[in-house]
């Protein structure tokens, strides 16, 4: 397994855990309060970030300082989104109101970003470079 794999599959594995622990805890509660950051955790967090897992170790992208740049914009905008929307929704006290809404806003464009690189990417691959693991395209 690559590196990108391995980082993205972890992580990927971190928000399936918290996000299945939410949406227990929103059950046994009866109280649904944690339900955005429950279903981005699941979606962006596992979802997303498993899929990008796969790709990797999949495909080689030809861009290699396009990739790093979609594993690190993957990594701080998914942790910055739903980080940033848990402290939006619950407003912590240890810190400013502000700092709650810059760390959502920042965190879900990061995440955008994220996205754009990973279409750029699968635009610059080229056939020759879609083997891997005995999988010819």
């Amino acid at each position: 397994m690559n590196k990108y794999s391995k980082i993205l599959l972890r992580l990927s594995a971190v928000f399936a855990l918290i996000g299945a622990y939410l949406g227990s805890h929103m059950a046994g509660a009866g109280g649904y309060a944690f339900r955005p950051v429950h279903a981005h955790s699941l979606v962006v967090g596992w979802l997303s970030l498993f899929a990008w897992a796969v790709y990797y170790q999949i495909f080689t992208p030809k861009l290699g300082l396009l990739a790093k740049l979609h594993v690190c914009t993957a990594i701080i905008g998914s942790v910055g989104l739903t980080g940033g929307m848990a402290m939006f929704i619950f407003k912590p006290d240890i810190l400013p109101e502000p700092v709650h809404t810059v760390v959502y806003i920042v965190g879900g464009s990061i995440l955008l970003l994220s996205f754009l690189f990973f279409l750029i990417l699968t635009f610059t691959n080229s056939a020759e470079q879609n083997v891997n693991n005995g999988i010819s395209k």
